[in-house]
Formats: structure tokens, sequence, C-alpha cells
């Protein structure tokens, strides 16, 4: 059945939901609080898809990170101290989360997401048109300590276990792999089935597919408040939404804000604990070298990846609130990194190089809210994906239009609850 849907928020994840609701025939509207040029947290990132990434942010040792890292504002992971109650929450379940139970209960799961998102990614590049620079020749882990390498290389053997393919490379068979850009470290792992884009274009992309199909783009309109009816047997529905340019009515609505998820989710009485977790990217246009496939410097925890002739450098995690503002140490800890790993680039690389930054949505265990939630008829959640917006937009898209269209999801998504913090 044909039904009116209404997405709030145009990143990676509205954007696919929109379009595959939009294939399936769906009348959809797109509502966003940016302006039409504004380049969000889906555009500036380091455009890779990654079956590779099967453990959560919620993961044993990432609580040491960070208290390792709090008092380094250079370092991968940095929280600003502050007073503030719903990060407290947001720290205690993440701590709760954090264990090895949860890494291998959510592990298949997050390995389907990405492997279904990968194979839409190809179905989407060969759109006559659409082209948005998907390269498929794998994705480097460079390592520069033995201790990084060997942590590398067990997680590898995770990931050969649940069926993606992995292997540990010495520093001259990663050489002569990737022979674009020199390389100063121990060793290396490959993950062939990782990929590159262009997130730009890839979003741009969707927006043309999503014009041709006759969806409605507003853009500058805020979500201000929801008009809620109540039916006779007792059942709730969303009537419309109310913004700075008036209501909007639909028979389905999406909360893809974003890292302003939980704010808007909050105006319904929903529980979507989540903290924004901003990072960063430069982005040569001109380097004096390249390598050919997308790169991560382990230790430094920055991605590397090529894109046409520019290469862009993208990292951090820097949980500090709903603050676009960029902070200089944290640019200071991503360039420093990079000569490390390639001899060859310099600290003067980077000079007058505009920093970008983005906010990603970071839910306490790791995992995104995707689905229907139980206190609406009409109310469903796609956010809280943290660094993996892009890697698993195409497939959260697909799952919310089978939700949507009242159909049984091709991925089981109970983990994925949007209630489970209710």
């Amino acid at each position: 059945m044909k039904k009116r849907i209404l997405v709030v928020g145009s990143g990676v994840i509205g954007l696919s939901t929109a379009h595959f609701a939009a294939q399936r025939d769906h009348e959809v509207t797109v509502i966003d609080r940016r302006s039409e040029d504004h380049e969000g947290c889906s555009y500036g990132n380091a455009g890779m898809v990654v079956p590779s990434h099967v453990v959560p942010l919620a993961a044993p040792g990432m609580v040491g990170l960070a208290l390792r890292c709090l008092w380094n504002r250079e370092s991968p992971f940095w929280i600003r101290p502050r007073l503030s109650l719903d990060l407290l929450s947001w720290g205690v379940r993440f701590l709760r989360a954090a264990n090895k139970e949860h890494v291998e209960r959510s592990a298949p799961l997050l390995r389907d997401l990405h492997l279904g998102s990968r194979a839409l990614f190809e179905e989407l590049a060969a759109i006559p048109g659409n082209d948005f620079g998907l390269v498929k020749k794998g994705l480097l882990m460079l390592c520069r300590s033995e201790e990084a390498l060997a942590e590398e290389a067990h997680m590898a053997e995770k990931a050969r276990r649940l069926g993606i393919p992995a292997e540990v490379l010495t520093p001259e068979a990663a050489a002569k792999l990737d022979p674009g850009a020199r390389m100063t470290i121990r060793g290396a792992v490959h993950f062939p089935k990782d990929c590159h884009l262009s997130p730009s274009r890839f979003m741009l992309g969707l927006r043309r597919q999503l014009e041709l199909r006759g969806a409605r783009f507003v853009w500058d309109t805020e979500v201000l408040g929801w008009r809620i009816a109540k039916s006779s047997h007792g059942a709730r529905r969303i009537e419309a939404v109310e913004t700075g340019r008036g209501g909007f009515t639909a028979d389905e609505y999406v909360l893809a804000g974003g890292a302003w998820s939980a704010g808007i989710a909050r105006q319904l009485g929903l529980r979507l604990p989540m903290q924004a977790g901003k990072g960063y990217s430069l982005t040569l246009k001109e380097p004096r070298r390249s390598p050919e496939i997308c790169s991560i410097l382990v230790e430094a925890r920055v991605a590397v990846t090529p894109l046409g002739g520019a290469l862009r450098f993208g990292g951090t995690m820097e949980i500090a609130g709903l603050d676009e503002s960029i902070n200089p140490a944290r640019v200071r800890g991503i360039v420093k990194a990079v000569p490390r790993f390639y001899p060859e680039f310099s600290i003067e690389d980077f000079e007058g190089i505009r920093p970008w930054c983005g906010l990603r949505p970071c839910s306490p265990d790791g995992l995104p809210y995707v689905g229907r939630a139980r206190r609406f008829q009409n109310v469903s959640v796609a956010a809280g994906h943290a660094m993996l917006g892009l890697s698993l937009g195409p497939i959260t898209g697909k799952l919310m239009a089978e939700v949507l269209s009242d159909e049984r999801p091709s991925i089981d998504i109970a983990l994925l609850d949007p209630d489970r913090y209710a």
C-alpha cells in the first residue's frame, strides 16, 4: 500500500531511507534543520565501507582507552569533562555494554549489515549516471608496533571465523599491495572486502535519484513539536509534525536526525540515549604521494582515503556535546600522526588546509537504533550509527523501507530495537 512518509534528517541514513521507500513507490518528504548546501557528518567523513568492522564501539578495552586519553587533548579519543546528567547516564550504559558477551552477540549482526550494505552500494553504483567513485580494493590496517600488529592479527582471526576474509602482511607485502605511498610500519592486515568511495558524490547521487522519483525536500526546517492523536482503542498516532514552516502530515514518520535525534525523540517521550562524537578530517587536494587503498593508521586511529586525485585524513572521537566548533588540538593529533606512518609527508603539508568536522550519533552500546518505536503506531527511528553511518546507510535504508511497508525485515533487527533503553 502506498504511504506518505516523512523523514526527519537528510544525512546518509535519512536519504537512504527515503531512497528505498521511494523505490517502493511511497510518497516521500525529507525535512532538515540545515540549509540545502550544508555538508554535515555524511559528507566529510572517510568514505569507507567496512565489513571488517564487526566490533561495536562499546567493547572491552574502550573504557581503559578513554581513561588513558582523558588528559591528552590530541589523543584519538577524548571526552570533554563537563557536568551533564545525560553524559553520566550514557557513560554508565557504555560501561555496562563494553564486555565480551556484547561483542560476540553483536558481531554476526554487524557482519550481516555491512555485507548487505556493500551489495547495495554495488547496485547503486550500477545506476546510470550515479558514479560515486566506488573502489573495491580493500582496507589496510597499518601498524607501527608489534603490539598493535598482534592485536590486529587477533582481530583478523575473529573476522575470518565470521566469514570475513583477512590477511596479515609483512611491511614488504603491504608495500607491494599498495605501492602508491612509502610506509613506516611493522606490518599490516588487509581486509579485501572493504571499499571506499566519495561520500559527497554518494550523497548528491542519492538526492538526484530522489528528485527523479518526485521526492520533496524542505530545508531550514526545525522540528518544534508533534500533534498527537489517540484512537478509540488507545493506540497513539502522530497526526503532524510542527515546524517553523507550519505542520507537515504523513502516514509514517522517521526520526533520522543524526546526533540531534535524541532531542527530537524526547519531544515524543522516547528515550534514545546518545552522545555526539565529533570527528575531523583534512583533505589534501594535491598530495605529494597517494595510496591506492584506504587505510587506518592503527595506533593513531586515523583513516586515510584516496578520493580521485585528493587524499583525505580523518579521525578522532571527541565527546563534547552538540558542539560543531573546531578544536585545534584534535586537528593537531591527526596531522602529527601522518608523518609517523608516511615519512614522505610532513606537518607543513597541512598548512592552510581548512579542517572539517561532523557530529556522529553514538549510542551507549555502539549499535544503531533501527525500527518502529512501540509508543506510537507510525513513528520509526533510524539513528545512532556512530562512525558506521556511511557504511551502513544503504542497508539501514532498505530495512527501514521494509518496516515502513509493513514487511518483515530481511535481517533480524531485534538488537537494534529503538526501545531497548525505554
